[in-house]
């Protein structure tokens, strides 16, 4: 399901599950809460995204460079919330934090990709650990990782 919107809050607006609406607006409070400066917020691969802008990394996206450096995003799909998150695709150890933290605080087994967390259940989302995760890359450091795993080598 691809909600087609020019801004975060047309985004919400489309969202037509009102326990997903509830949680999208609910994980967009925790990031912004919880988000180091410099990342911004805005609508990314029909997303809300979050994003090293160009003024802070001109280079861009590898894939797109018209597209800023993506680093998380949320959005509601068909049978769940989606939490995209590029650190713990790419940093083992986030990972690792990550996985043991969520074992702890939410039952039963995490539904995960290499970058997307999925949650069919809304209320099953563990919005105090998505706050935490936000907060433990700031966009200096998810530059270097970026460049280090993802940028294609000259």
């Amino acid at each position: 399901m691809t909600i087609q919107a020019s801004t975060v809050e047309e985004y919400i607006e489309k969202v037509n599950d009102t326990s997903k609406q509830v949680a999208i607006i609910k994980l967009r409070d925790v990031i912004q809460k919880n988000i180091p400066e410099g990342f911004e917020e805005g609508m990314n691969y029909n997303m809300i995204g979050y994003y090293i802008p160009h003024r802070l990394y001109p280079s861009g996206y590898h894939c797109d460079t018209k597209q800023p450096l993506p680093f998380m995003n949320i959005a509601a799909q068909k049978n769940f919330v989606a939490i995209y998150h590029m650190g713990v695709y790419a940093d083992d150890a986030l990972l690792q934090w990550f996985t043991s933290e969520h074992a702890k605080r939410v039952k039963g087994k995490l539904d995960m990709g290499k970058s997307c967390i999925r949650y069919k259940k809304p209320e099953d989302i563990p919005f105090d650990l998505i706050g935490e995760l936000a907060a433990k890359i700031n966009p200096q450091d998810w530059i270097e990782t970026y460049e280090t795993q993802f940028k294609p080598k000259k």
